[in-house]
């Protein structure tokens, strides 16, 4: 029992680190498309893709439970950012970027979950239906 513990901290962190560096190096970039931070926003339907992935692999196709604390708990998790995201769309705000504030949310929140349902539509497409 101990051990199992162990076990998934160490994938937790794993995934973690991971996520964490691959956010670091895309949002470091600082992408901008007709004044829209995008960089978040991809990171953010990304997670949300690889999300919907690996939450369909252990619950439709069997794949092992820890899946999700290596995918989704450490490594989604620490690649997708709110907090980063809020603090974009509040300084469009305060900017009086209203418009592009709008789209930062309806695309950040909108893509995000249209990334979760492709992600789940692909696995069951590439593995099939599980019986």
């Amino acid at each position: 029992m101990k051990w199992d513990i162990v076990w998934d901290i160490g994938l937790v962190s794993i995934g973690a680190v991971a996520g964490a560096l691959l956010r670091y190096r895309v949002t470091g970039e600082g992408y901008i498309i007709y004044g829209l931070p995008v960089s978040v926003l991809m990171i953010n339907i990304l997670g949300s893709f690889i999300l919907g992935m690996a939450a369909t692999g252990t619950t439709q196709f069997g794949a092992d439970p820890r899946l999700t604390l290596l995918v989704g708990i450490g490594f989604c998790g620490s690649l997708t950012t709110m907090s980063t995201f809020a603090f974009e769309t509040a300084n469009l705000m305060d900017a009086g970027k209203f418009l592009l504030a709008g789209a930062d949310v309806f695309l950040n929140v909108g893509a995000s979950i249209g990334a979760i349902f492709i992600g789940r539509a692909l696995l069951v497409l590439l593995l099939g239906a599980a019986g």
